[in-house]
């Protein structure tokens, strides 16, 4: 009897330690998850990252070094994605490799993502023709009171090259990136975005268009250090 007992304690010991070890595993799944990028590949008219796509004007699939990307024409091109890739998110890092024309319009917002509440909660990732065509980064976030621009128009950066962008907020600061160097940055209180839509190439309501071309948006869940950042291609040419 007492040897029945004790085999039953090891198998329930076994059995607990068994469960804890799914549930830990589960845990980390999810975890992991949670930590994964997600990747829009910008290269047709159709669908991006799954998500249907509404054009306005004719943005054009075009091939480069990178890939094939959209090309837009600065003044009636851009596409409108069904979704919001920061849904939900208090820290993220959003990047996006783009090439601005250097003969393009003062001022661009070439990626807006809004969501449903009133309010204009949205993100923004902008440029700023500074002669010579050379461009600075603008970057906006704006949730219910709270809003931060980050703009220095003394940092440059040359058109007609691929570069990277990136905008993260790690919960309470905003720091923008261009190809993996750290500009600007200001605290800002972000609450996460609700569902919503994202366009490229114009501002959600038809102004402020780009010239350019866009190939790749990749949203991060949480904070990335600048060695983690998307970089240009080499098959660019261009800094990495």
């Amino acid at each position: 009897m007492a040897s029945d007992n004790a085999e039953r304690r090891t198998v329930t010991r076994r059995t607990r330690i068994i469960l804890v070890m799914a549930a830990l595993a589960a845990c980390g799944s999810r975890w992991a998850a949670a930590q994964t990028a997600t990747e829009w590949v910008v290269d047709n008219t159709t669908a991006i990252g799954g998500h249907l796509v509404k054009v306005v004007g004719a943005p054009r699939v075009v091939d480069t070094e990178v890939g094939r990307a959209l090309e837009f024409n600065g003044t009636s091109d851009g596409v409108f994605v069904e979704a919001n890739p920061l849904e939900g998110l208090a820290q993220f890092t959003l990047e996006v490799l783009f090439w601005p024309a250097a003969d393009g319009p003062a001022e661009q917002r070439f990626v807006h993502i809004k969501d449903v509440r009133d309010g204009g909660n949205r993100v923004l990732i902008e440029t700023r023709m500074v002669g010579g065509g050379a461009w600075s980064l603008d970057t906006f976030l704006k949730e219910g009171t709270s809003s931060r621009p980050l703009l220095d128009r003394a940092i440059t950066h040359p058109g007609n090259r691929w570069h990277v962008a990136s905008l993260v907020y790690d919960g309470r600061e905003m720091s923008h990136y261009v190809d993996g160097v750290r500009e600007l940055s200001g605290h800002v209180a972000f609450g996460p975005l609700a569902s919503g839509r994202t366009s490229l190439g114009v501002r959600q309501n038809l102004v402020y268009w780009f010239k350019g071309r866009i190939r790749a948006l990749r949203v991060t869940p949480r904070a990335l250090g600048s060695d983690a950042l998307m970089r240009v291609p080499a098959a660019a040419g261009a800094v990495r």
